[in-house]
């Protein structure tokens, strides 16, 4: 199972439009108000879909939305380079939006299933972690070809490179295991599993706590890394060296997903100092203003992606089976929700073009994380 899920993390990410789609819309035509309303529609898409997906995931096939999830980008991206136009760029973030719901959940809840199978739970934090690690990996080989495709053969080229890496994911997905005995058959209906997994946080105080800590870890640092290319040309780089700086960042980012494993057995008050350390160097980085402190901002990342691979699995701990996606779902509700109110902080903050001011701000809720972990914890004491 492991490299099947390297394999799909590492393609799922493996798309050649990521980096240049913004370029597209501009040389289509749009406004700035136009693809700013196509990235909220995005956005929106996964809020309303992320929770139902998720209870369809527990009541029927969780491999069967991993595939279909990518067949659905492909033929979102192949409206986009073969009509380009703002419908065609909506319906295709739609089906983009759609994807995300569809394995958001999903991924977690089977793979950890599989590992309960095999009595091999603990191995859950390095196997997600190395996952994430190979997604960042194919983030960063697709960044580094995009431009020569792009000036081969145009869009068109990068279309098809991305309609390709849909399809070979598709094709991955089909190869995950599932085995679902029938102590762990799903509930006859999806409004049945829905309900199940809402109980679940309603009633459980722990479980309630894990799905509250995902967001609170991952939306604010997902948020950045949107605006970090805005950071990096404040801080000085000369525009013909910040894809360095990124993939700088980016690397420190992969890092920590590699180091999940060896990390799985810290604790709160480990994840309470990795929190806040992450969240002071990434405020001292913004601060510095230089190219130096870029690669504080990469630590910080590493830091970042590190407490995010460990609140899932703290999360993955205290579910069941039956409602797993269902319930991971939720947390990815609230990371949604979290990440939208979070670009409109940063709109804010950066008004007159101040992003180390920003990033600085918003590193502050890493420290109140850290706080209320160690209080939850003596509380708990």
């Amino acid at each position: 199972m492991a490299r099947t899920l390297y394999a799909y993390s590492f393609l799922d990410d493996f798309v050649l439009l990521y980096p240049v789609y913004a370029l597209l819309f501009t040389d289509t035509g749009l406004s700035v108000g136009e693809i700013s309303s196509l990235f909220a529609l995005w956005s929106l898409t996964g809020v309303l879909l992320e929770v139902p997906s998720g209870a369809w995931a527990d009541a029927v096939s969780r491999r069967l939305l991993l595939w279909v999830g990518p067949l659905l980008t492909a033929v979102g991206y192949t409206l986009w380079v073969v009509h380009p136009s703002y419908w065609a760029f909506a319906v295709g973030f739609l089906l983009w939006g759609t994807r995300g719901a569809l394995a958001s959940g999903s991924l977690e809840a089977l793979v950890h299933d599989e590992l309960v199978r095999l009595g091999a739970t603990a191995r859950y934090p390095r196997l997600m972690g190395r996952a994430r690690a190979a997604g960042l990996l194919g983030v960063m080989s697709a960044t580094g070809l995009a431009g020569p495709v792009l000036d081969a053969g145009g869009y068109a080229a990068v279309g098809a490179a991305s309609v390709g890496a849909c399809l070979l994911t598709a094709a991955v997905a089909t190869r995950f295991p599932e085995h679902r005995g029938a102590a762990e058959e799903p509930p006859e209906a999806w409004l049945a599993t829905l309900r199940s997994g809402m109980a679940a946080v309603r009633g459980d105080r722990r479980v309630r706590a894990a799905v509250l800590l995902v967001p609170a870890v991952t939306a604010v640092w997902g948020a950045l890394d949107e605006y970090t290319p805005l950071l990096v040309r404040e801080a000085g780089v000369r525009d013909a060296m910040a894809p360095y700086f990124l993939l700088l960042i980016g690397a420190g980012a992969t890092v920590g997903g590699l180091l999940a494993g060896a990390a799985a057995r810290v604790g709160t008050r480990g994840l309470a100092a990795l929190s806040a350390g992450a969240g002071v160097m990434l405020a001292a980085g913004a601060c510095w203003g230089t190219a130096l402190g870029l690669v504080l901002v990469a630590v910080a990342f590493c830091g970042f992606q590190l407490a995010t691979v460990l609140v899932d699995a703290r999360l993955q701990e205290r579910l069941d089976d039956g409602t797993r996606a269902t319930v991971t779902s939720l947390a990815g509700l609230g990371t949604d929700v979290t990440t939208i109110g979070v670009y409109g902080l940063y709109a804010a903050l950066s008004v007159g073009g101040d992003h180390a001011r920003a990033f600085t701000v918003l590193a502050v809720p890493y420290v109140l994380v850290a706080v209320r972990l160690v209080w939850s914890r003596r509380g708990r004491g």
